[in-house]
């Protein structure tokens, strides 16, 4: 499985007006460096969670249907599987009617019997289109994850020359891992 990112988020899930009113800065001096932060601590949560914060569009390609049925999604949660297609052996794209499938906020259930599927290509058959995020605005992303993010850009603010050491410092701050605990991924 392959899965690629189309389209990121309209928008960080926390303002720069936000962020400086957490830091504490007035001035516009910095302004460049906090949203470039925003950012980073924004792909750094997402990274460590498997989770989209706010709306997001992605591709998973696969070669074939799992033999379980259900192709786990690498970015949660599913907010809409927007088409999925097959590519035949000559080459051409089939578009796959959505409403057999099935679907949880990670994993896409596919049925016993796809309709409209066609004998696939060897590699590469199957393209899954799907938005995932917590929603479309800042304010449906949870209050543990938007806090986590702001403190990530505070402590990468605050020790932007610190160089690591092994055990001498931390990418980062003290309690960002109990905030994003509960929307870590569990792999057994």
């Amino acid at each position: 499985m392959t899965s690629y990112l189309l389209a990121g988020p309209a928008e960080e899930p926390v303002s720069l007006v936000e962020a400086k009113a957490f830091l504490k800065i007035d001035d516009a001096a910095e302004d460049g460096l906090i949203a470039t932060l925003i950012g980073a601590a924004r792909l750094h949560v997402e990274g460590i969670t498997g989770k989209a914060l706010l709306a997001q569009s992605w591709r998973v390609v696969l070669d074939d249907w799992p033999e379980n049925r259900v192709v786990k999604l690498p970015v949660s949660p599913l907010i809409a599987i927007t088409e999925i297609s097959a590519t035949d052996g000559n080459g051409a794209s089939h578009e796959l009617p959505l409403d057999q499938f099935g679907s949880e906020p990670d994993r896409l259930i596919v049925p016993r019997v796809v309709i409209g599927m066609p004998g696939l290509q060897e590699r590469q058959g199957i393209e899954i289109d799907y938005v995932a995020g917590f929603g479309t605005e800042p304010e449906e992303v949870p209050a543990d994850l938007r806090q986590a993010l702001l403190g990530l850009v505070a402590h990468w603010h605050e020790h932007r020359d610190a160089v690591i050491v092994a055990g001498a410092g931390s990418v980062v701050p003290s309690g960002f891992d109990r905030l994003v605990a509960a929307h870590k991924r569990v792999r057994l």
